[in-house]
């Protein structure tokens, strides 16, 4: 189903698995209720058990027997094996125990989500489908998902998240080393998604050839390369030199996949920029020299970014709006006349974070500052500096330094990297936090009857 596929990509990747778990378990739901595992009292009305009492809750014994039948539907229509049902019991028991030690402490620390919030969640779900908001529920109600349980584990897991990204993320670290580790591992195999136009010189040896012939060849693949930094064109060092298939064509290998060329030659080209050499390298066939002509496929991701300046005043009891306006009039006038905005900037600007580098924010990407002082600044000339105006922090007056378009790729990578590294991590640190968590509560599990 289209749901299982499409959840919405803004949420963590712990929090996106859970989300599969519950639409899964509700889509194999059916249509009727499920049997519920209460008794009839003198009254004639449905009395629930308790399974476990959790710290100052409980777990119902409906709870756990609505997902033991779920579990267990799901394991008769896909013809598995169906598991001891004593020990499925104690497995949803546990699950569920855990879970209500976890929104007891969210519930502690004062985290719940909004409708607003929950409604936003939802209403990204039904983005993701192809259907508005007010649709979703006709959605859920034809796939057999009752809305209301559908929000409510949905406002769970969200807030579950949200308490695991506050206590699990901080004990969650990435060292330098392993942070470099991964972006090696990781441009290995980068580098065979992209197309290489190379050019090569093969000196072969064989396994017959003796250690005088090696040493010589050896030497000779080196003085080959001082020849061509030297100015000799590389074409020319290949046809009189070279004994490789392509030497009677300069050497000359065109375009090929990263995939296809072997692992020795895409670690001596790892590093290399358009136009360079390999350091020369042996191989079984012989001594080796490459130069790179060409990549594609690596495109370099460019942010366009601008560098404005800023003073920023904030109002008060004595300062309203109107004097705060006024103020900056002055100063802007004191600017152009005198024509050192870093130096009024450093005395007067009630921004701490600039004031002290003479107002400036240094460059940042579109989308880096609120909307109604980027509109501003995008809006200026260069060195132009402009009118007053509010945000919502305070009045300022901007001067527009430049804009720039700058490679980010090496940030973008690690910072990939590093999510991606903390997400490996982040199963295990969540399964040992949830281990403390169930050892410091207090947890009575009553028997079933």
């Amino acid at each position: 189903m289209a749901f299982l596929h499409t959840i919405d990509h803004n949420l963590s990747s712990e929090m996106i698995r859970y989300l599969k778990l519950i639409i899964l378990i509700l889509i194999l739901q059916p249509n009727q209720g499920v049997t519920q595992t209460r008794e009839l009292g003198g009254t004639g009305q449905l009395v629930d058990g308790i399974a476990a009492i959790v710290n100052d809750g409980v777990v119902l014994r409906s709870e756990v027997e609505d997902q033991v039948t779920m579990l267990l539907r799901n394991f008769e229509r896909q013809g598995a094996q169906l598991p001891p049902i004593v020990q499925l019991r104690e497995d949803v028991l546990e699950r569920l125990i855990l879970q209500r030690i976890q929104l007891q402490r969210a519930e502690r620390y004062g985290i719940s989500i909004s409708d607003e919030g929950l409604n936003s969640a939802i209403n990204n779900v039904a983005l993701n489908n192809n259907v508005t908001f007010e649709q979703f529920p006709e959605i859920l109600a034809a796939e057999g998902i009752d809305y209301f349980k559908y929000r409510n584990e949905l406002k769970q897991q969200i807030t579950l998240d949200e308490l695991r990204q506050r206590e699990v993320s901080s004990r969650i670290s990435v060292s330098e080393s392993e942070l470099d580790s991964y972006l090696i591992l990781q441009r290995e195999e980068d580098q065979k998604s992209y197309d290489y136009d190379l050019s090569h010189i093969l000196l072969p040896i064989t396994s017959r050839s003796g250690e005088g012939e090696i040493k010589r060849k050896q030497e000779m693949i080196m003085d080959l390369r001082l020849k061509i930094e030297d100015g000799e064109e590389f074409e020319s060092i290949a046809r009189n030199f070279s004994e490789g298939q392509q030497a009677t064509n300069g050497g000359r290998l065109g375009w090929m996949k990263g995939n296809e060329l072997p692992d020795i030659f895409l670690a001596a080209i790892r590093d290399s920029e358009i136009g360079e050499l390999s350091e020369p390298f042996q191989s079984s066939s012989g001594f080796h020299l490459l130069k790179l002509n060409g990549v594609r496929g690596n495109d370099p991701v460019i942010e366009e970014q601008i560098n404005v300046r800023h003073i920023l005043i904030k109002t008060n009891e004595i300062l309203d709006d109107a004097a705060a306006e006024e103020k900056l009039k002055t100063i802007r006038t004191q600017i152009i006349d005198e024509g050192d905005f870093g130096a009024v900037a450093s005395a007067v600007s009630e921004d701490p974070g600039s004031a002290q580098d003479g107002g400036e924010m240094g460059w940042a990407p579109k989308g880096f500052f609120v909307p109604e002082f980027e509109e501003i600044a995008y809006s200026l000339d260069m060195n132009q500096i402009s009118s007053p105006f509010k945000s919502r922090y305070g009045w300022h007056i901007i001067q527009y330094m430049g804009q720039r378009s700058h490679d980010i790729t090496d940030e973008v990578q690690r910072r990939k990297a590093v999510s991606a590294i903390r997400n490996l991590k982040l199963s295990d640190e969540i399964e040992i936090w949830a281990r403390e968590l169930r050892d410091e509560a207090y947890v009575e599990k009553l028997p079933f009857d």
